[in-house]
């Protein structure tokens, strides 16, 4: 029997319960795969809160993320065989799939090999920020050697992958948090410089460090009214990408200054639904992953489904420096 977290209404995280059924079979085109460890996300957050891009259809599953090993093919999969290592990646809407789950059925697009030297838990934490910070930065951000960029709320698996990322490329990367005392751990990931943005002013700080021109790229997960500001440390002609909506509130262009820049936004599904962009971002990553640049960084390792509420609810306190785990079978 295979255990999969549900939930039949919006809000906080006690709205997860985990229902028991058969075994799911893989329809056509698509893959079971029997799960080790599930990456979270801040998206299933905001899916299961119903403030995600698109909307939640009820009842839902949740899940962009895991590892595991392939336990069934449906008709016409050819790529893969029963008893291989894998990590699954978002190339799904979360209404038709969702890897929450011992067993998960997903689309054969979304499974990428997992190496053998890979844990289960770093192949759970991998794909979805480097897939973001890859295709956002450089992919279709254009980012060159030598670039000053601007990385907000840079301690989620996101801000820190864009970190390795740009320090890869060449660029000068700096990070905000809103407190100094996450400094040291962001510092120790790649950021050039860090600014506290709840403790100085953050247009006054980067026109310091940029001596006064401005960052030529700006890589923001917040949107909402702070666009502002980042559009004032945007340097002219830069480009201001905004790939998440973690203030949850309407962001403005920001016209009453008629700043001269490129203003954007960017999700993962430009990546992942692109079969050419998909396979050009898996070799950047997997070659950032086999020289040791790339990592995933894993704040914790939830164990067992059932720990799928207190993992959610640290997930939304923002405490975490990294990539949060949940390991459905437990230790392993």
């Amino acid at each position: 029997m295979a255990r999969t977290v549900r939930f039949s209404e919006l809000g906080e995280p006690e709205v997860l319960r985990i229902e028991e059924g058969s075994d799911p079979s893989p329809g056509p085109g698509e893959v079971a795969v029997d799960v080790a460890a599930i990456g979270l996300n801040r998206a299933e957050s905001m899916f299961r809160r119903g403030t995600y891009i698109e909307e939640t259809r009820l009842p839902a599953r949740l899940g962009y993320e895991c590892s595991g090993t392939v336990a069934a093919l449906g008709e016409g999969v050819t790529r893969w065989s029963v008893g291989d290592r894998v990590s699954v990646v978002p190339a799904f809407s979360m209404n038709d799939y969702g890897v929450y789950a011992d067993r998960a059925v997903v689309p054969a697009r979304a499974v990428v090999p997992l190496p053998a030297e890979t844990s289960w838990v770093d192949g759970a934490a991998v794909w979805m920020p480097f897939l973001v910070a890859y295709g956002g930065l450089v992919e279709t951000g254009g980012l060159r050697p030598g670039d000053h960029v601007l990385i907000t709320a840079a301690t989620s698996s996101v801000g820190l992958a864009s970190l390795a990322v740009a320090h890869r490329v060449g660029a000068v990367p700096i990070a905000t948090s809103r407190s100094s005392s996450k400094a040291p751990a962001l510092q120790a990931a790649g950021a050039a410089h860090v600014v506290a943005a709840g403790e100085e002013d953050l247009v006054e700080r980067v026109g310091e460090i940029t001596g006064g021109r401005g960052c030529e790229h700006v890589f923001d997960a917040v949107a909402g009214p702070g666009v502002a500001d980042l559009a004032k440390v945007t340097a002219p002609g830069g480009v201001l990408t905004i790939h998440g909506l973690l203030s949850g509130q309407p962001t403005p262009f920001p016209a009453e200054t008629l700043p001269d820049l490129w203003m954007r936004a960017y999700t993962l599904f430009a990546m992942t639904h692109d079969e050419q962009r998909l396979r050009r971002a898996g070799a950047f990553v997997g070659a950032g992953l086999r020289d040791g640049s790339f990592a995933p960084q894993v704040d914790r390792v939830f164990d067992g489904l059932d720990q799928v509420v207190d993992a959610h609810t640290y997930l939304e306190s923002n405490a975490q420096v990294g990539k949060i785990v949940l390991r459905p079978g437990g230790a392993a």
